[in-house]
């Protein structure tokens, strides 16, 4: 009886939490956007935005400051890092990450996620260009905001 004790303390709390309960990952300021078209880079001025990402283990969801409610979604197909070169350098290294996908409306966004940056590709289905969106991490100010994965330093650039 004492062996089933964890099994069943597993099944009853595992029941209690649904299938969107998502949990706050990171906060990431956006660094740069641009547009590819015919090897040609342009890029996109936009003001500064704040993503805030949450996961459930199998999806992304991405929000942004002031608008929790409007999100996109990915699922998330790699969790075994991401592969980085370095500038100058020949070497190839994997660096701790995620990488999810989402097809929306003909357009399909490929994002790659890590501890230090976010980056969004989309490509749009009828269309030449591509668009790159790059955010770098919000450092959290307290180790209990690290923890739980809470903005609390400033979302001013």
């Amino acid at each position: 009886m004492i062996r089933l004790l964890p099994v069943l303390i597993s099944l009853a709390l595992g029941s209690s939490l649904r299938a969107d309960d998502f949990r706050p990952f990171a906060s990431f300021l956006l660094s740069s956007h641009v547009k590819v078209t015919g090897g040609q880079v342009t890029p996109i001025p936009i003001k500064p935005i704040v993503f805030h990402v949450a996961t459930d283990g199998i999806h992304l969801r991405i929000s942004t400051d002031g608008n929790e409610e409007a999100s996109s979604t990915f699922e998330i197909y790699r969790s075994d890092g991401i592969g980085r070169q370095r500038q100058g350098e020949t070497a190839f290294d994997i660096i701790p990450g995620i990488q999810a996908m989402s097809r929306t409306g003909g357009v399909l966004r490929h994002l790659r996620l890590t501890r230090e940056f976010l980056t969004i590709t989309s490509f749009p289905g009828v269309s030449d260009h591509t668009t790159i969106t790059h955010a770098l991490a919000i450092a959290p100010t307290t180790p209990a905001a690290a923890k739980n994965g809470v903005k609390t330093s400033s979302t001013k650039p």
